[in-house]
């Protein structure tokens, strides 16, 4: 079955950088829609950057793009989220999703059929 797995969260300081990965198994991904979506405590669950996975469009949101970038790497069955001059309020727990297909609705969580187990980011001052 399709599994996700986040790794590379942890508590840093304002203004540096983490590289989180989603290694993907179970399924071929071609035609998937990959994103990393983010919750913080006592709030909803927001929509970060996705890619696709065979043709690499990506998508960011406003409030990080500038700062977080998406990548994916085929051979290696992995998605990573680049995220650079961190701030407290990036704090909360990063989940990778899968979904399949691409286009304006990569943006809702109701797009993602699989996620992962989460991983937490804290970012302190």
């Amino acid at each position: 079955q399709v599994q996700l797995v986040e790794s590379g969260g942890g508590l840093v300081q304002a203004g540096t950088s983490l590289r989180l990965s989603c290694l993907v198994s179970g399924s071929t991904f071609s035609g998937y829609g990959m994103g990393w979506f983010r919750q913080a405590p006592g709030k909803e669950r927001d929509f970060v950057a996705a890619i696709a996975w065979s043709g690499g469009s990506s998508y960011h949101a406003d409030s990080v793009k500038g700062r977080f970038t998406i990548s994916r790497d085929i051979a290696k069955n992995t998605v990573y989220l680049r995220m650079n001059s961190l701030k407290p309020e990036d704090t909360a727990v990063y989940y990778c999703a899968a979904g399949a297909g691409w286009g304006p609705q990569i943006a809702s969580p109701h797009f993602y059929a699989y996620w992962g187990q989460g991983t937490q980011v804290t970012v302190s001052l």
